[in-house]
């Protein structure tokens, strides 16, 4: 019989990691893809995935101290996402690492797979609070509506954000999707075999787990 393929939902001490596990086991689930779910703080494990989830809750600057204080971590996911080119999905802040800089509380150093920062939201509407909390709609970019991973997906289509930093990719390329929050605001980015999302899958109900049936589908 043949091993189950793994999807490995790094555990760093940032991330709804429960529920993320829940939603991406459910998904598996209804799509019959068969794969089992791991969460793990283990860089073998990682290394040796077949797709990487990377969660994160919080500041740039903690969840990017918390990810390099797993001894091998960082090393585990460019081995798995960067030389063997597994898909990749992050989500949030785990989403905003992949960013070369963030620049919440200080400027710190992302993991530079794709250019850009994350830099506050500074809507045009002053009436607008920061954080952005709760349910937007999304805008897609065409790279956005052609993407596997966003497959079936419609413009205006619900999903659970929060956040004060945003996404500022450096090549227009590399944007999938956006919301309106007083001015655009980054929600997808991607490339190669790269996704990230700025709002919640796991907390956006229907859509949320159409997105994450899609990525445990995806072949980059």
């Amino acid at each position: 019989m043949a091993t189950a393929e793994t999807v490995a939902i790094i555990d760093y001490g940032s991330g709804n990691l429960r529920s993320a596990e829940k939603s991406f086991a459910r998904a598996a689930a209804e799509a019959g893809t068969g794969q089992r779910i791991l969460v793990t703080d283990d860089p073998a494990e990682v290394a040796g995935a077949a797709r990487v989830v990377l969660p994160g809750v919080g500041a740039f600057g903690d969840c990017r101290r918390g990810l390099a204080a797993v001894a091998g971590m960082e090393a585990a996911l460019e081995e798995a996402v960067r030389r063997r080119r597994v898909p990749f999905f992050g989500i949030c802040v785990g989403m905003q690492l992949m960013a070369e800089w963030g620049l919440e509380h200080g400027r710190h150093a992302g993991l530079g797979w794709l250019k850009g920062t994350v830099e506050l939201i500074e809507p045009a509407d002053p009436a607008l609070k920061i954080p952005h909390m709760g349910w937007n709609e999304l805008r897609l970019e065409a790279a956005g509506a052609a993407h596997p991973v966003l497959a079936g997906l419609d413009h205006g289509e619900h999903f659970y954000f929060v956040h004060s930093y945003a996404f500022r990719p450096a090549e227009r390329s590399d944007l999938l999707a956006t919301v309106d929050y007083g001015g655009p605001v980054t929600a997808i980015v991607g490339r190669d075999n790269m996704i990230g999302t700025q709002f919640h899958p796991e907390k956006s109900q229907d859509a949320g787990l159409r997105v994450i049936a899609n990525f445990l589908r995806w072949t980059p």
